[in-house]
């Protein structure tokens, strides 16, 4: 059922001062030269597993392995990296782990597929979510494993929740003893800057373990060294920093978006259909947050966003307003689950003309106080819970005091200025990839 590999071990003192510095030791594959010439040439784009495999995965001969993984991870043909491992006969892959939505990505959010063994492989598949790290470790104490490896395919939001299931088995993993890999790939949306408000330590959730901004601008391998270097020394559950090694994505630069890669786009969760769903995705998941519908039970989520209360006058403001690399679409659907099911909303459809230009969090922000400022009396934020979902999807209760408050964009956009800055200056210390 999961997928993929290991990844190298540089035994070189440049690795060891990245382990020690709590960044993932970026394997030096066979050809690593050849692979920055052609990446300035425009190579094909090869993903980290696809590097362990051209190896002959020297990385985990002779280990237990276990992966952590869901349908994104895929080569290039389609097949999935379990089954690609498991045939090769190079693997002795003894267990796979399931995130949200489930190994094989069947459950909607907030659910999970449970434990069960996969019928192709044989392989025994662990639900990781919903779990705490000591649970996790159990688990990869009673699987016998003595690597578990990483690949999910990530949006770039700080509140899709793959990131904390890796930092939740990483944290598992110092506890169990065992070494981490991640097999990176690249980060959709492109990965040039980070944006967004940081979040606050008393917010903290599940979409949201740690003190990143909301944009986080990183590949998964990049993460798992800021994590390992900032977060896993200090956190009480965690038996200090992880053995970690990272399989690096050849051939990929910052500026490029999942369509340039050349690798295929896979659903990495029922609500995430489209690269352009994932572009959208850092800004409108704040109206999960709101009484209006994120597009959840359309062709569109993300995309479309409306209630029933709404009507053409938010449309007409929000076209008005000329935001950088978007245009606004007016739009009218019926959502068949979630918020408002079965009934007709008015809202509009983003569509993004520019994705260099388009800042998805300052334009949500500008949706909802567009749509607050238009309808004051029928919007609201979500209380399902204490704090309000705004608080915990921005980190903080900044962004929601300061549209009650009245406060426009630029200035409710100012006030996480500051904080943004500082976590950019420590996610530089971790990355991996050129700018372009």
């Amino acid at each position: 059922m999961d997928r993929r590999n290991f990844l190298r071990t540089a035994a070189t003192a440049t690795g060891a001062a990245a382990l020690s510095a709590g960044l993932p030791t970026a394997v030096a594959a066979p050809g690593s030269v050849a692979g920055r010439t052609a990446a300035r040439r425009g190579g094909r784009v090869l993903t980290g597993f696809q590097v362990l495999a051209r190896d002959d995965y020297q990385l985990v001969k002779g280990q237990r392995v276990g992966l952590i993984s869901n349908p994104t991870g895929v080569v290039p043909d389609l097949r999935h990296e379990v089954d690609v491992a498991v045939a090769s006969g190079q693997v002795n892959l003894v267990a796979a782990f399931g995130p949200e939505h489930g190994f094989r990505g069947s459950s909607q959010a907030g659910g999970s597929e449970g434990d069960y063994r996969d019928p192709r492989t044989g392989v025994p598949v662990y639900d990781t979510y919903g779990k705490g790290p000591t649970q996790i470790a159990q688990y990869f104490r009673d699987a016998g494993v003595e690597t578990v490896m990483f690949d999910i395919q990530d949006v770039g939001a700080r509140f899709y929740t793959y990131i904390w299931t890796m930092y939740d088995c990483m944290v598992a993993a110092s506890q169990a003893e065992v070494r981490f890999v991640v097999l990176d790939r690249p980060n959709p949306i492109s990965a040039v800057a980070a944006y967004g408000p940081v979040m606050h330590p008393e917010y903290a959730s599940f979409v949201g373990r740690k003190a990143i901004s909301q944009q986080h601008g990183m590949t998964i391998a990049e993460l798992a060294g800021l994590f390992n270097g900032e977060f896993l020394p200090e956190d009480a559950n965690a038996a200090g920093p992880v053995q970690l090694s990272a399989v690096k994505v050849e051939n990929w630069t910052r500026d490029k978006y999942q369509e340039q890669t050349g690798q295929p786009w896979v659903m990495p969760s029922p609500n995430m259909p489209r690269v352009e769903t994932a572009v959208v995705y850092p800004g409108t998941c704040l109206f999960e947050a709101t009484n209006l519908s994120e597009g959840r039970g359309t062709t569109r989520p993300f995309e479309l966003i409306g209630a029933p209360y709404l009507d053409y006058p938010w449309a007409d403001a929000l076209r008005a307003q000329e935001l950088p690399g978007v245009k606004f679409r007016e739009a009218y659907f019926m959502p068949f689950m979630s918020k408002h099911a079965w009934k007709t909303c008015a809202g509009v459809q983003l569509h993004v003309t520019d994705r260099n230009e388009f800042q998805a969090i300052r334009t949500a922000i500008a949706m909802i106080i567009t749509a607050k400022r238009l309808y004051p009396t029928a919007f609201s934020w979500r209380e399902t819970q204490a704090p309000y979902w705004i608080d915990k999807l921005t980190g903080s209760d900044w962004v929601r005091t300061a549209i009650d408050r009245g406060a426009d964009v630029d200035e409710v956009v100012a006030g996480w200025q500051a904080e943004l800055a500082e976590f950019r200056d420590t996610r530089a210390r971790y990355l991996l990839y050129p700018a372009s």
